[in-house]
């Protein structure tokens, strides 16, 4: 991993954006985290979170936070808000959603069962598409170990999982973060991810980022990435989580 200052700042007119401990700090949305996203913007660059959190979460992040678009539990959809009202994309149908939900609810306690400690998310009644099981958000942290045994469970479920740095998040479907993002930028920006590529960075700081740490040319973890082992973002941030981030808002503003 390379230091932020080796990032051309100038090449990028886009900023994709994790949301838990990248943009938040101990699970909360600082000003000067939030300021950032809003000065980015205002210079022109486009703002889009990528996210595991849910539909509910999206919806107000869409409307109100100062974004172009964001991608919600971890590539299943996105949306944007015209000025004048919600657009949603999601990947599967209305019916094709419903009858996954009532499937991941009758996994969601045989695995709950498997791993003492864990809970279902405070953010569940929420999501659209999938399972998050809370392993350090509002239950006393377990080791990253109890994360890879849930994560495995809904693997040997034919869940599609992955490890944030607060969930594991668990779908029916072969889509993730990078695959929706792309779609976004082809549908709604007329982007070619391929060819605009250096033209984008992308910050995040856990496992599930890995498709898109490996995927942008400026990717970047904040600091705080180094909490697991393996992640490999081309550039870092020297402070971790909503700092780490306004750090990388102003080396792309040339404030410092």
């Amino acid at each position: 991993m390379r230091p932020l200052a080796e990032l051309d700042a100038g090449a990028v007119d886009a900023v994709l954006v994790d949301i838990d401990e990248t943009l938040t700090t101990r699970g909360k949305l600082t000003a000067q985290a939030y300021a950032a996203l809003e000065r980015l913007q205002g210079a022109g660059k486009r703002v889009v979170p990528v996210t595991g959190r849910p539909a509910g979460w999206c919806d107000h992040i869409a409307r109100m936070w100062p974004v172009d678009a964001v991608v919600g539990e971890n590539g299943a959809f996105y949306f944007w808000f015209s000025g004048e009202r919600l657009h949603k994309r999601f990947i599967d149908d209305a019916a094709t959603r419903a009858r996954k939900r009532s499937l991941l609810q009758q996994l969601s306690d045989s695995i709950l069962k498997e791993v003492p400690g864990a809970a279902l998310a405070s953010d569940q009644p929420y999501r659209e598409t999938d399972l998050a099981i809370d392993f350090c958000e509002d239950v006393p942290p377990l080791p990253l170990e109890a994360a890879e045994r849930i994560a495995a469970l809904m693997r040997a479920a034919g869940l599609t999982a992955r490890i944030s740095s607060i969930h594991v998040n668990g779908w029916f479907g072969d889509y993730d973060k990078l695959a929706t993002t792309r779609l976004l930028f082809a549908e709604r920006f007329g982007i070619d991810l391929e060819r605009a590529n250096r033209k984008l960075a992308f910050a995040g700081d856990s496992p599930n980022d890995a498709a898109m740490f490996s995927y942008f040319e400026n990717s970047v973890g904040v600091a705080n990435v180094r909490r697991f082992a393996g992640l490999q973002p081309k550039f870092v941030t020297r402070a971790e989580s909503g700092a780490g981030f306004a750090e990388l808002a102003a080396h792309l503003l040339g404030e410092g």
